[in-house]
């Protein structure tokens, strides 16, 4: 797995210079790299302490190369790195070794032995993460190369010239003649090729020839240390360029394919970028539309427009208007006099006296906000417990206003024995479907030119609290009807019996789901037991009555009046059990969640419904939405603005309410 950059982290690749001087023969001390600026890069001394276990073993060639390495430009090797605190770099011995260590040392003698050194320098190649221009991380070393008049950068480099300038550190420079530094600089990506050494070269070639052949086998596995850190550093710098090319995603992978583990040049990646954003520039340039840039945090007038209504009727405002200010609306009537012009309330629409030209009217800004209190209204009722039903209910949407027949399909009761070669028997599978129809509620409220005149706002809000809490209400009323109706008994089922009844199973109709007994904790279980046994539906004949398996699932509601509140609560959610002469601890604890029903009045009736998530019984169907819909008539051509000078607050509701199966309920009817 790759490993994630820091935000903000590149990787790159650049040469460095470093210094030297001889130590022995064949061997010379040198200053690998410093801390400072060069190049354009900061390198902090404790990002090059870090990296003094990279500058082991490190190989010296005679110029730098992007193709695969030579071996008879192999020269030495970089041995005990060492930090100076002194020179704030990396020192270390470098060994020379190979077909050009030969040629290392003799141009490193020469060089010392000049007064005035020739423009003959070591680079070091290392591939680094930086972030902005400070440098992070120093991943590798490539090589560290003998070159020929590398490149000069800023005060950085000629710090570490042997020909000191003014302000130079002394401790890098040569304090004897013998030990007078190899002059090295920062370059990038290489210097001039050293045409001048070939001749030497070609006068120690013979010299070699025997030690070439003797570490043949140890210069093959440098070579290929060598390629492969030519293609590792390739590889950053394909990943890099293509992640700061902004080029597409399947371009990007066409150019990655192009030069995935090969060695190339960087001139050659980035004519290949290059070339991709001009093709692609030219593709697209038919399809450009040139606007204006993307302004954020700009709001037009019906942004605040929106912002001043909801804070008008005291409703939280959207994400995006939490930071615009505007003036506070004094009250409805304001709002509607800015929008209409109707200065005289003839309940017109005035433009010439608009304050303020928007898409939207007075009635669609007065709906959208009591709308929103609508759904405050209904979470804030929902808390405080009118939300019960949607707990024992399983609540659907439907498409259009047909009736509603909700299916319940027969299980197989028993699979019967298939004797050898004989036929196989039907299955004994029916149904029993129950029906429903949506019911329209709703009605409307007027606001009239008087109120508006007025300026009653608290009236208006408080008419759209009354239409939320009406609509929540009248669901919680529909579904406590189904265990209060025909005397508690319910409605009656498509199996022609009460939805509750004692009637045995076995027989047409009969439920078995109904008791008398007073809620205690014997009742409670008997109840859990009842449902847990009953037979699930196979089919609604003769001699199919009651014979389905167990449906083997336990209540999780229990459903009481205010008056058993606190029963329920101890029999259900109490630490302990307190008998008149003991307390021991409370085994039904958590077992089932107690329920109070708001418009149950009879003191002593409860009811055990099962998880409607497992086994659902009642439905509540929805048309347009679980909440009522909130509609405001009001323009000027509106009949109610001419006749009665009034907009209408009309609330719409469609609605259906069933149960689909009896065997998930049972009820208590005490007397």
């Amino acid at each position: 797995m790759k490993k994630s950059e820091p935000r903000g982290m590149t990787q790159h690749q650049t040469r460095f210079s470093a210094t030297g001087h001889a130590l022995e023969p064949g061997k010379f001390e040198i200053l690998c790299i410093t801390a400072g600026d060069g190049n354009g890069w900061h390198f902090p001394a404790e990002v090059l302490r870090a990296s003094l276990a990279l500058w082991e073993g490190v190989h010296c060639f005679i110029d730098h190369a992007w193709a695969s390495r030579s071996i008879r430009d192999l020269a030495g090797q970089v041995i005990e790195p060492r930090w100076d605190e002194s020179s704030r770099g990396i020192r270390a011995t470098l060994k020379a070794f190979g077909p050009g260590g030969a040629v290392l040392s003799k141009f490193g003698r020469e060089v010392l032995a000049e007064s005035h050194a020739p423009k003959i320098g070591f680079s070091a190649d290392v591939v680094f993460k930086s972030e902005g221009r400070k440098v992070r991380e120093i991943v590798k070393v490539i090589s560290l190369d003998l070159v020929f008049d590398p490149a000069r950068g800023g005060a950085f480099l000629r710090a570490l010239n042997s020909a000191a300038p003014p302000g130079s550190d002394p401790n890098l420079l040569n304090e004897t003649k013998p030990q007078e530094p190899i002059s090295t600089q920062l370059t990038p990506y290489g210097g001039k090729t050293m045409s001048d050494s070939k001749n030497v070269a070609q006068e120690v070639k013979k010299d070699d020839q025997d030690r070439k052949d003797i570490r043949q086998t140890q210069l093959s596995q440098v070579v290929e240390e060598s390629r492969q850190a030519c293609l590792q550093m390739c590889g950053f710098m394909l990943e890099s360029g293509l992640g700061a090319s902004n080029l597409p995603k399947p371009v990007q992978a066409r150019i990655s394919a192009q030069f995935k583990n090969r060695i190339f040049e960087v001139d050659e990646l980035q004519s290949a970028i290059a070339e991709s954003r001009t093709m692609l520039a030219e593709l697209s340039a038919g399809q450009a539309v040139i606007g204006p840039g993307r302004i954020s945090g700009m709001y037009d007038e019906l942004d605040k427009l929106q912002a001043a209504v909801d804070d008008l009727f005291g409703l939280p405002r959207a994400q995006k208007l939490q930071t615009v200010s505007v003036p506070r609306l004094s009250g409805v009537r304001e709002l509607y006099l800015m929008l209409t012009g109707d200065r005289d309330l003839h309940g017109g629409y005035y433009p010439d006296r608009v304050q303020l030209a928007t898409t939207v009217d007075f009635t669609g800004l007065v709906k959208n906000a009591l709308n929103k209190i609508v759904t405050n209204t209904w979470e804030m009722l929902g808390r405080a417990g009118y939300d019960w039903w949607q707990q024992i209910t399983l609540q659907e949407h439907f498409t259009s206003l047909n009736s509603i027949t909700g299916t319940l399909i027969g299980t197989v009761g028993e699979l019967p024995v298939v004797a050898e070669g004989a036929e196989y028997t039907e299955l004994q599978v029916g149904d029993s479907p129950e029906s429903a129809d949506f019911v329209k509620y709703g009605g409307y409220i007027p606001l009239t030119l008087e109120l508006i005149d007025r300026d009653e706002t608290r009236k208006l809000k408080a008419y759209a609290r009354e239409l939320g809490s009406a609509g929540l209400r009248k669901i919680s009323s529909l579904v406590s009807a189904i265990f209060t109706a025909n005397a508690g008994v319910g409605p009656t089922m498509a199996d022609t019996g009460a939805l509750f009844n004692a009637t045995a199973v076995t027989t047409a109709g009969g439920h078995a789901n109904l008791s008398t007994s007073a809620l205690d904790m014997a009742a409670w279980d008997a109840a859990c037991t009842a449902v847990y046994n009953q037979p699930m539906l196979i089919k609604n004949a003769a001699g199919l009555y009651g014979n389905g398996p167990k449906m083997a699932i336990n209540p999780k509601f229990c459903l009481v009046p205010r008056a058993l509140q606190n029963t329920a609560w101890q029999m259900l959610k109490g630490e302990f059990v307190r008998e008149a002469s003991y307390v021991y601890d409370n085994v039904l604890k958590g077992s089932a969640v107690p329920v109070t029903v708001p418009e149950w009045t009879d003191a002593g009736d409860w009811a055990a419904v099962c998880d409607p998530a497992v086994s659902p019984a009642i439905f509540v169907g929805e048309r347009f939405g679980i909440m009522p819909e909130i509609y405001v008539a009001g323009d000027e051509l509106s009949p109610a603005v001419f006749m009665n000078d009034e907009h209408r607050l009309k609330v719409r509701h469609f609605l259906a309410v069933w149960v689909n199966d009896f065997r998930p309920l049972h009820k208590s009817n005490v007397a």
